[in-house]
């Protein structure tokens, strides 16, 4: 028997269903975030212990805290990847029934949890649960499975168009009464992508840019609090300006400054000790770059920039595979984490005005980061089934 003979090649060739039956770079990367998240969430927060606010809550309050939520999300994301994606579609409706009745819930005296104005959290005990949150993935779902029951009046305004803009009013009216600006942004914007992906047609896509942007310019102006953001904004450096409604962002902008091209050090950032408020949840990037410089933000852009693109081949996968609807929840995905991720570091970096938004997977949070571990559960779902169609196993 010679080396090239067929018995030998036969078992020298490779075994189809040998291959990973999940996306390992993507996992990992995805690993890589979390754990640098609990990291940079460990050096933001261990110095708030020493300051008026949290002296009761100990130094290591807020990681250990993290550490538990990154478990619970560990633990849902399991589950959720169990489930096909066949099941998902046929929960997505009654999930998102279920998200706007806890956004109703939230908004009544003794059920949600108010601070500092705005009623944002249902009490769960040792935790606050955060419907907004949960409204982002039952959103993902539900215009996923709106986009394949819809598929041939996409280009329609009765049946296409007017129903889905209903839904995101009725959304953004519940979080504008919260208020929550920064999530009707973020779930506004999965809708509208999944929606664009989906083939609706251009001009009724530009029509509900156009509605959104209005519904978020109203708010914007008749909320005191959120034009004096906006005008700080644009001039942080102003006296009246840095002492003020621009303290936060004059700050961010002094950590990235420190932190050069490549940073303090890890532990050594100065902002973060009470200078910067919310360092370890909305401006943890500010501590990123001031403590690992231009180089170490540069590097945790291009992760995310990573997970987002692997969400669109996903996807791209799963429409040659005539998948809709998976494919359509993994775009969703990255559309999810491209727009909040653009959001909260173009804030920290000065380029959008404040809002109150964590970075994925990275910032300190309990409703939120579960909610991203599940999203990215889904998508190794998608993929999984890709993969296992490839193999020409049914699902």
């Amino acid at each position: 028997m010679t080396l090239f003979s067929p018995r030998v090649l036969r078992a020298r060739r490779p075994d189809r269903t040998t291959s990973p039956t999940v996306d390992v770079p993507l996992l990992t990367v995805i690993a890589l975030l979390a754990v640098f998240g609990l990291l940079m969430v460990y050096s933001a927060s261990i110095a708030l212990a020493d300051g008026p606010q949290y002296k009761s809550y100990g130094h290591y309050y807020f990681v250990i805290r993290h550490t538990l939520f990154l478990g619970l999300g560990v633990l849902a994301a399991g589950v959720a990847g169990l489930i096909p994606m066949k099941a998902w579609e046929k929960m997505a409706l009654p999930l998102f029934v279920v998200a706007t009745l806890l956004l109703v819930a939230v908004l009544i005296p003794g059920i949600g949890r108010e601070v500092n104005g705005a009623r944002r959290w249902i009490p769960l005990g040792l935790v606050n649960f955060q419907p907004s949150e949960l409204m982002k993935v039952a959103m993902m779902l539900f215009a996923a499975s709106y986009v394949v029951r819809k598929k041939d009046n996409m280009s329609e305004f009765l049946r296409g168009f007017l129903p889905m803009v209903v839904v995101v009013g009725v959304v953004g009216l519940l979080l504008a009464l919260e208020p929550d600006l920064g999530a009707f942004v973020v779930i506004a914007s999965i809708a509208m992508g999944v929606l664009f992906i989906g083939g609706i047609a251009l001009r009724w896509m530009v029509g509900m840019v156009g509605l959104v942007g209005g519904a978020g310019a109203a708010l914007i102006w008749f909320a005191p609090w959120r034009r004096e953001r906006l005008f700080v904004y644009l001039d942080p450096w102003k006296p009246e300006n840095v002492y003020g409604s621009a303290y936060q962002l004059s700050h961010s902008l002094i950590a990235f400054g420190r932190g050069e091209w490549f940073g303090v050090g890890l532990g050594s950032s100065i902002e973060k000790l009470h200078y910067l408020p919310e360092a370890h949840t909305d401006f943890i990037v500010a501590v990123i770059g001031e403590e690992l410089g231009f180089v170490g933000v540069t590097l945790l852009i291009l992760a995310f920039a990573f997970v987002v693109w692997r969400a669109f081949e996903i996807g791209r996968q799963a429409v040659a595979m005539e998948r809709l609807f998976n494919a359509m929840v993994a775009q969703a995905v990255g559309v999810w984490l491209g727009a909040q991720t653009f959001i909260n570091i173009g804030v920290c970096l000065g380029l959008l005005p404040t809002k109150g938004l964590t970075l994925p997977l990275v910032s300190y949070g309990g409703s939120a980061i579960i909610m991203n571990l599940v999203a990215i559960a889904l998508l190794l779902r998608v993929d999984h089934e890709n993969r296992n169609l490839m193999r020409g196993k049914q699902q």
